[in-house]
């Protein structure tokens, strides 16, 4: 039986990425995206392959900065919603009908997915390496480390068995 919750607020879990999960992907897409501009430039075969070659160098530059924004947050938990550090709404608590962390879920490395009610549905978001959303489905894991997530898939599951 969960206690009942005077703050709304109140952080019951909190998942980051991983520091070296982080420095690792970082540094692979930075490099990646120099070795292609680099390539561009020095060996192209042709004028089509060196701008797909810039183009590529320049997309794994801008990922490389997209994920390193968003692994500077983290994933927190209420007893109302769970949000990105940011403010942005991730999903309801109450809308939350699914809770997915088996081996052959489509979901993040260390992370789980969560199902929402049908209607409850938000814009696509992908915040690299924390979590995603799709339509109904929310995928959270990715450069966390896989106790904070189970923990905090453990108290969304203790909740959604509270509630029903």
């Amino acid at each position: 039986m969960l206690p009942e919750f005077n703050d709304p607020n109140e952080v019951l879990a909190t998942t980051r990425a991983s520091s070296g999960r982080r420095a690792i992907g970082l540094t692979a897409l930075g490099i990646l995206g120099l070795f292609l501009i680099y390539v561009a430039f020095t060996s192209s075969p042709g004028l089509g392959w060196q701008v797909f070659l810039l183009a590529m160098g320049g997309l794994a530059l801008w990922m490389a900065d997209k994920m390193r924004r968003a692994t500077a947050g983290a994933i927190e938990l209420t007893a109302t919603e769970l949000r990105d550090s940011d403010g942005t709404v991730i999903a309801r608590v109450e809308d939350i009908i699914g809770l997915d962390r088996g081996v052959f879920a489509f979901k993040p490395s260390n992370g789980f997915l969560l199902r929402t009610k049908q209607g409850t549905g938000g814009d696509r978001i992908w915040r690299p390496g924390l979590w995603w959303r799709i339509g109904r489905r929310i995928g959270v894991g990715g450069m966390t480390p896989g106790s904070q997530t189970k923990f905090m898939s453990e108290i969304i599951s203790a909740m959604m068995a509270e509630r029903s």
